[in-house]
Order: C-alpha cells, then structure tokens, then sequence
C-alpha cells in the first residue's frame, strides 16, 4: 500500500519509522487509496468531529471504478458486478442520508444534502442480493432460466446416482466415485462396459480403466449448456439494459465515486483512532511553535509521553548515549507529519500545538555509499545544499557533526544553521559534541535540551531536561554494554584532567537542575493540593447553602399549608358557602316569579286568578266571553280583553304559592293565618313573626334567611265581586323582598398575584356581592402566568349555581387574563 504514496512520503514514514503505522492504517479504507487527503482541513476536522460522536454504518469493499466509467463513456456495457458496485455506492449515501443522527451533525448534513441521486437510480439500489446476484422477481425469465439450470443439475446427479447402483454395471465400476474431467462427471469403467452402458470416453487412466460419460448425462451436459447459453444472453440484455441508464447519470457517477473515496477518507481516520484511542491535532498557522503534551510514537510498544514545549527556532539535543535523543527528534517530526495529513496520533490535542509546515526534511542515515561513491560526510554536505533555500522548512538532523573533525565541524554546522535560521527554518538537531552546543549557546533562537541520565542505576532514564548541556556518558555507556574496566580506566587516564573537571562541572549543574525541577514539581503539587482544597470548601459552602434554602422553603411551605388548613376550617364552621349559595338559591326562585317576560296563556282565566296587567297586577273579579274585571293592587278596577292578561305563575284558586322558593302549605284557620315555610335549599331561618295590618286587613309573616334576604308574605282577605271580605281558596297571596344594602360593590375584581385559596374566597364574595347588587355581568381579572390561576377561576365559575356564561374578555378588557361573567 506505501507503493500508493509518494516517493517523498515513502521516504520520510522510512526515516521516521511510520511504515508500519501507516500499512496498519491502509487496512481501514475501503478501497485502496493514498492517506493524503485534498482540500480545506478546516472543514475536514468538523466533519471528522461529527463522526467521532455518531455511529454510522460502515463502508461497503468497493474496488475502483475509474476503468468502469471510462467504458460508459465508450457507450460499452458493464458486467453485472461493475453494476453491483456502483449501485453499492448509491444505496450506502441513500441509507446514509436517512441516518437518524445525521441530521444533528450540521457540517455531515450539509455535505449530505448537496448528493442528489437521481430517481432512476433509486429505483436500482435493491435489485441486488449479497451475493451480487439479482433478486428472484424482479426479472421473471432470468428466474426461470436459473431454476431450469439448477433442475438440470439435479437431474444429473440423480442418474449418476441410479447408474451406480445399477447391478449389471457392478462388475465394471473401479470404484463408485464420481469422477470430474474437464468440469464434467464421469464414471470410471474397466474394459468390457460395452455391453451394459453406452457413453463417450472422455479420457484414459493410468491403470488403463475407463473415463466414461454415459449418453443420458451427456445430453443432460447439452441441455444445460444450452440453458446457459441462453441464461448468458438474458443476463447480457439486462446488463445492456442497466448499463444505458447508467450512462444517462455518468456525471452524477463521477462525482459519487469521488465523494466515495473523499468520505472513505474521514470515515478511515475515525475508524481508526476509535480501535486505537487516538486523538486529532489540527495544524494551527502564523505560529512555529511546537508544544507536545503527552505524545507517543506509534513505533513503540511502551513508550513513556514525551512533553516539550518547542519556542525557539533551533532544538539542540545533548546528552547521554541510548538515551532517547534520536527518538525525541523522530517524534517532533512525526508529530507535525501526522497532524499535516489529518492522522490520528496518542497525544493530549487540549494542550498541544503543532504548526503546519509545508516541507518535511529529515537527515538521520548515514549516506555512506559505495556504489554512488560518496561519504558520509559529503552524503550529509549533498543533503544540505539541497535544503539551504527551501522556505517553510522543518529539519532533523541527527548525529550533526557525523563523519569530520570535530572542531571544524562545530564551525561549519554552525555557519549552516544559522543560515536556515536566517531563512527561517525550524531546525531539530542532536549532538554529543560540546563545542557546537557552546558556539550555539549565545544565539538568543536556540533552545538546549539533555537526556537524563540515572547516575545510580547506571542508565538513562529516557527524559529530557530543557535549557541545559548534557553529558555523553560516554565510559558509563560503555561499561554497560560490555566493555572491560580496565580498558574504561585508561581511557578516562587518555581523557584528561580538565575535560572530566569539565563533566563533572556539567553533571553537577545537571543534577542540580535535576534538585531543582523536582522541587518545583513538589511545589506545584501542593499548589495543586491548595487549589483542590479551595474547590472541595466552595463546593461545600454551596452544598450547605442549598441544604438551608430547601430548609427555609420546607418551613415556609409547612406553615402556608398550616395556615390554609386553618382558613379550610374556618370556613366549614361558618358554612359561609353554604348559606351564600342557599340564599342565592332563594333569590333566583323569587327574581323569575317576577319576569316581565310574556309567557304563552295556558289556562283558561277564571274568578280569583292573580294576573299580570303591563307592569300591575291584581285579581280576576268576574269573567265574560272577551273581558274580565280586574282588580289591581292599588284598588283600581279595570275591565280588560283577556288577550293582554298574563297569568301569574303559581296561583291557582286565588292563593299566591311560591313554589320554587321553597314556602308552600299555607292554611287558614279560625279567621288568622297559619303559615308554615319550608326551605328546598335548607337556608335557616333566623326569626319569625306575624304581623296585623288591622288598615289593610293583611296578616304579614316575615321570614330572615342566612343570606340577608327578608321575604314578607301579604295576605290579604279575599274579595268578591261584591266587596266582600271573606276567607277561602279565590283569596290573595302575595311576595315581596327586601335586600340589605351592598356598600361598595364593583363590576371587576382583580385576582394579580393572590394564591389560589385566597382568590377563591374573593371570588366568591365578590359574585355574592354582585348579586346581592343586581349586577347582570361583571369582570373578573386573574391574568395569564402559568395559567394555575385561570383554571382554578373556570372551575369555581363553571360549578357556581348562578353563574349563566362567562367568556375571555376583548384584548382591550384583558384578553385571555381576564374573564367576562354574566350572572
């Protein structure tokens, strides 16, 4: 698969050793293709991001089809797995664009939303099984060319089968197998057959026996080649058929199979870092900075994080031999290589920064070569001159000063770095040679870092000290690996007094930088501990704070539930709505008894009925055919035509009855009045007392109910036609009632901000108030809120017993908070 990539890519995953990675990568695509991957990376990172949060169905195997659509072009004809494949890739968008999670993934979405496929093309994805054959139904003579084809095989082997049992033919058998010969079944026969069986001897063996193919499996053989023949033709037509609706779409084609491969591309990398938990860098720019937060390279199997903060535009890397320097070189540069192309690596991408850099070098072989005849030294000298005018660059060189004197290597490498640093080159370079590290030093753009070594377990320890020179290690190295002391002893003699004064000076300074490094992490991690502490009192003090709010809101609660239970009974004791609603009760009774409205005549008048004359009423003293003399309250007799008299409503024989206030059975007795009140609504009666009008001859009883209403009952004696005053049926009973006072009644109520057992009792005062005023309608307002209060005011309006119509008032009145009542 690296043969896909670029000759430069091969060469830099090489020397970085990625090769491996990226094979491993490879495995994930759907069809083989390049890891590069064209266009915006910006947009690419959404979109990865999207799929990183979903699950999505995966790609189908799909090989390329490049050569498929250069023959639609051709006007050829496709075979039915080129077909198969194309309509893989349409039915996998088609299912992709109905993903129910797709639609919360903007970026994913819009990309989908842009594939139009066409209708036609629909119509084909499911005429394919997964054997990439064609489902049974859809062609009918295809289907029955096949089950033609699989009766004829089993005809076959049916007479195969009856031929081996056939007992005149057991002497000739070899053996009773069957035998295939050019993809045909034969029997194998000793000499002799003849006479038994006839067939066609297809071939010889080595024994001498015969390859028979009997004469009735042989024309089977015919008819099914036949049918194949035939099936072969069929399915020709049909592809010629897909082919040319196909080739009507070629550009929709072409465009799918690059989306294909586009998406294969992001779905790849998602893929792949979910089975490796890997993580996305996106290559920042305007910024060299190179800042690496727990990175591993994906070569070692247990690395140990690399963490580096990369400012400066030069890294000298020093320090102790094995001890990690060429890795940590490897990794920046595979670091930037991979978040160039998009490629999941194991790092903490919150804390890390990678620049993006057009050009990647790296020299880290040796180019020694004798076939180009050429040294390592001019190998490293042909490498840079190729580099020194190369903008954008990012270089890593190891072992810089390999193959030349040292000295005049430190003054050469020096010169070419800075060079490239003048060109503005990030440069990465490692080196055991001190001279070069101090004529570098002074350079305000390099940046110094030295492998640790562990001087008491006599090895490195694969970590980095940033800002120091380090020690090569070199004897320490050698012994470890091998080498004799004593041959160790004469070359630390060789060595020098003042070069070891010199190590030692910089492995002291190491090891103080080492003192120092641990107390500032030692210092952190109390911060830290401090920081954690804070955290845990604030959560604490929150905790505490809430406890008490749900404690003052339990409270208070308790004590308006207490205080509500009070009103409750407070106003069972009282039996205030139960009186107000009985006396309301009585009034409704007494208010219809006195409607003005015309009601149609019923009965026939007659002597002692109590009539209705306009707005007067009076008593029927004698009757002719079309008039009748009335006597009205005021004394007045009046003679009348029958037509404009009203018949009162629950007067019959002269006795005035109130039969839906409740009074009834009202007697005479001994020249007085016995009258007894009974209440259907159980109102209680308060006093009583009977009264002798002696001017008006009128006994009155007066009845106070619990609302406040007194009705007076009028008996008059009754009068005949000759003035006379008698008691008996034809006599006259009549109703009046009087009212207390309302003080200050209002046709609204506002109910703004009260609690729903507070506005109820306000309520209900209010329309006892309003009735007792003689209001017909009124306003209630309660406002719209979460619409508690609304509905506790609809329920209590739709169950008051007087209470005809109510309605949502005009927006200009209030709207939906407020409601109109008619009473």
């Amino acid at each position: 698969m690296l043969d896909s990539a670029p000759s430069s890519h091969q060469t830099l995953l090489k020397l970085l050793d990625l090769e491996e990675w990226i094979e491993k990568f490879y495995t994930f695509f759907a069809r083989k293709k390049d890891f590069l991957i064209q266009g915006n990376y910006l947009a690419h990172k959404k979109i990865i991001d999207e799929l990183e949060v979903i699950q999505i169905p995966p790609m189908p195997k799909i090989p390329h089809l490049d050569t498929q659509i250069l023959h639609l072009k051709k006007f050829g004809t496709l075979h039915k797995e080129d077909i198969y494949y194309f309509l893989q890739i349409v039915g996998y968008f088609h299912r992709l664009k109905k993903h129910q999670h797709i639609i919360s993934q903007p970026t994913l979405h819009q990309m989908l939303e842009k594939i139009l496929i066409p209708e036609s093309l629909l119509s084909l994805i499911d005429i394919f099984d997964d054997d990439k054959n064609f489902k049974e139904g859809i062609y009918k003579e295809l289907d029955n060319l096949n089950r033609a084809i699989s009766h004829t095989t089993k005809q076959i082997q049916s007479e195969l089968a009856n031929l081996l049992s056939l007992s005149g033919l057991q002497e000739f058998l070899v053996d009773k197998q069957i035998h295939l010969i050019n993809n045909t079944q034969t029997l194998l026969l000793k000499a002799g057959y003849t006479r038994v069986i006839k067939g066609s001897v297809l071939m010889r063996s080595q024994s001498g026996f015969f390859y028979l193919l009997p004469q009735n499996i042989q024309n089977l053989y015919q008819k099914q080649k036949d049918l194949e023949d035939e099936h072969s033709s069929q399915m020709y037509k049909i592809c010629a058929e897909l082919s040319e609706i196909l080739r009507k779409h070629i550009l929709f084609l072409q465009f799918i199979n690059k989306e294909f491969d586009y998406f294969d591309s992001l779905q790849a990398r998602v893929a792949f870092a979910k089975q490796f938990d890997l993580e996305f860098v996106l290559p920042t720019k305007n910024t060299q900075n190179i800042i690496l937060h727990g990175f591993s390279h994906p070569i070692l199997e247990r690395p140990k994080p690399i963490y580096i903060d990369f400012t400066q535009q030069l890294l000298l890397i020093t320090g102790v031999n094995a001890g990690g320097k060429t890795m940590l070189l490897k990794s920046i540069l595979s670091s930037v290589f991979l978040a160039k192309y998009l490629l999941p690596m194991k790092i903490n991408p919150h804390k890390s920064q990678i620049p993006h850099f057009k050009h990647i070098r790296a020299i880290i072989n040796d180019p020694q070569s004798t076939k180009n005849d050429i040294s390592t030294f001019a190998g490293r000298m042909l490498e840079f001159s190729q580099i020194l005018g190369v903008k954008d660059l990012l270089l890593g060189v190891d072992e810089i000063e390999l193959g030349t004197d040292a000295d005049e290597a430190a003054s050469l490498y020096k010169a070419l770095l800075e060079s490239l640093l003048n060109n503005n080159a990030k440069v990465i370079i490692t080196t055991h040679h001190k001279r070069l590290a101090s004529l570098m030093a002074s350079d305000s753009r390099v940046q110094m870092s030295a492998a640790i070594y562990d001087v008491q377990q006599a090895k490195p320890t694969f970590e980095f000290m940033h800002g120091s020179i380090g020690k090569s290690y070199a004897f320490e190295t050698a012994k470890r690996y091998g080498i004799p002391k004593s041959i160790i002893a004469r070359a630390m003699e060789h060595y020098g007094e003042d070069k070891e004064r010199l190590n030692h000076l910089i492995e002291r300074s190491a090891q103080l930088e080492i003192q120092l490094k641990n107390k500032h992490k030692e210092l952190e991690e109390t911060i830290k501990q401090y920081e954690r502490k804070k955290l845990e009192y604030a959560h604490l003090g929150q905790e505490l704070k809430a406890k008490y709010q749900q404690k003052s809101h339990h409270l208070e609660q308790t004590y308006q539930d207490a205080l509500s239970s009070l009103k409750t009974q407070a106003k069972t004791i009282n039996q205030i709505h139960r009186n107000m609603n009985n006396a309301n009760k009585i009034l409704s009774t007494l208010k219809s008894s006195e409607s003005f409205a015309p009601k149609e005549q019923t009965k026939e008048l007659g002597i002692g009925d109590m009539v209705k004359y306009n707005v007067q009423r009076g008593v029927i003293v004698s009757v002719n055919a079309h008039n009748c003399l009335v006597e009205l309250d005021s004394g007045m007799r009046l003679k009348v035509n029958k037509n404009v008299l009203q018949l009162c409503n629950g007067n019959h024989s002269g006795l005035d009855r109130f039969d839906n206030s409740g009074l009834d059975n009202r007697k005479l007795d001994n020249g007085g009045l016995d009258n007894e009140l009974h209440s259907k609504n159980k109102a209680s009666l308060e006093s009583s007392k009977l009264i002798k009008d002696s001017k008006d001859s009128i006994w009155r009883k007066s009845k106070k109910f619990g609302g406040g209403a007194i009705i007076d009952s009028h008996i008059d004696s009754i009068v005949d036609s000759r003035g006379d005053s008698r008691g008996g049926s034809s006599g006259r009973f009549m109703a009046h009632i009087t009212y207390p006072k309302v003080k200050n009644a209002h046709v609204s109520l506002d109910l703004h901000g009260l609690r729903a057992e507070e506005a109820l009792e306000r309520l209900d005062k209010f329309l006892s108030d309003c009735l007792m005023a003689g209001f017909d309608e009124v306003l209630i307002c309660h406002g719209i809120g979460t619409g508690r209060l609304s509905k506790v005011v609809s329920d209590f309006l739709k169950s008051h017993p007087k209470v005809i119509h109510f309605d949502d008032a005009p927006i200009n009145m209030g709207g939906m908070g407020a409601k109109i009542v008619r009473l």
